[in-house]
């Protein structure tokens, strides 16, 4: 367990955080697409090798989240990605689940599936170098904050129950392994939502994962969780600035998150990165006001690439714009994260 302890430590130290290059392989060839870029094997190595290779990266990123594609590819120098990552100082890491389906008696509600077979894989993974693994779950804010739900329309309790508990076994598995667990409940933007609604829906299911968790006898000092922040919807008329956002996020972690949890690495869950790092600036200052517990980082996907990918566009020539773009973004990501908490209990509460 001790290493368990020292490589979540490890990924949410301050002035670093997270890259999440894991998009399925779907996923990342419509991206490609709509940069212009044929979506192949090798377009997607290449373009997850420029963000790898980019001058500086281990100053700002601590781990980075890879699909199983890319864990199993190497840069064009034959060096696989995993020992890449180590060479310059980042963690490999590995998202595991395999997406999302509907679930039954529901109207719409989805669960994250991928449980079948994943002690073997798991047990491939750390093999092939990596160190850490990713789960993630979604949930819907305006049908998560919603009171009851044992009904087939709502589905809410059941959604949350459901996704709640495939995370925490997940999670025991992975630190059965020997991976350290990112927990990701998202409770995504999307909607025209206040965001009181957001912060309901995301009170309500960090309560039941943290007890899921629990029963599964996840050690809490072994994971990284990675919730959203509190924050209106993508839509909605009622913006918050970053100190509401601050306020809302703290208040619902301290009331559902263990102390013992060494890190909480939020992402960015469609914001742009000014406004991310906005928000991760004004959380860590209040969290330094309030002594907060834990780190407090981020582990951004496309609020760190998006700005990389445009630049790049499959085009050798545009590596080092590119980069320099990625760079930037990571920077202001890492200075956003500063606060460095009191060391958590030595002993499981």
């Amino acid at each position: 367990m001790s290493d368990l302890l020292e490589t979540a430590a490890g990924l949410v130290g301050p002035g670093t955080g997270i890259l999440a290059a894991d998009e399925s392989i779907a996923t990342m060839s419509r991206r490609l697409e709509r940069a212009g870029v044929d979506a192949t094997p090798a377009s997607r190595r290449d373009y997850r090798a420029l963000l790898l290779t980019t001058p500086g990266l281990g100053r700002w990123i601590s781990g980075i989240i890879l699909c199983d594609e890319t864990l199993g590819q190497s840069l064009a120098d034959g060096t696989p990605f995993a020992v890449a990552a180590r060479e310059r100082g980042i963690q490999p890491g590995i998202k595991v689940d395999t997406g999302v389906s509907q679930l039954p008696f529901t109207d719409g509600v989805s669960v994250t599936e991928g449980l079948d077979g994943l002690r073997g894989r798991l047990e491939r993974y750390r093999a092939q170098g990596a160190t850490f693994a990713k789960w993630r779950a979604v949930f819907n804010a305006p049908i998560c904050a919603t009171p009851g739900g044992a009904s087939t329309k709502d589905g809410n309790r059941r959604g949350i129950r459901a996704n709640a508990h495939g995370l925490a076994r997940y999670a025991a598995l992975c630190q059965e392994a020997g991976l350290v667990p990112i927990v990701e409940p998202e409770v995504i933007m999307d909607g025209d939502h206040h965001i009181a609604v957001c912060e309901r829906a995301t009170a309500a299911v960090l309560a039941q994962v943290f007890a899921e968790l629990d029963v599964m006898g996840v050690d809490p000092r072994a994971i990284v969780l990675k919730p959203n922040m509190v924050v209106p919807g993508s839509f909605s008329e009622t913006p918050a600035a970053p100190a509401e956002v601050a306020r809302r996020t703290l208040q619902t972690l301290r009331a559902h998150v263990p102390p013992a949890v060494p890190g909480i690495a939020f992402l960015s869950g469609g914001q742009r990165n000014e406004p991310a790092c906005a928000n991760l600036r004004a959380i860590n200052e209040l969290a330094a006001e309030e002594a907060a517990p834990w780190h407090l980082t981020f582990s951004f996907g496309r609020a760190l690439v998006d700005d990389a990918l445009v630049t790049w566009q499959g085009d050798p020539g545009a590596t080092a714009v590119a980069q320099a773009a990625l760079a930037a973004n990571c920077a202001r990501a890492a200075a956003a994260h500063r606060y460095t908490p009191e060391p958590a209990p030595a002993v499981r509460p």
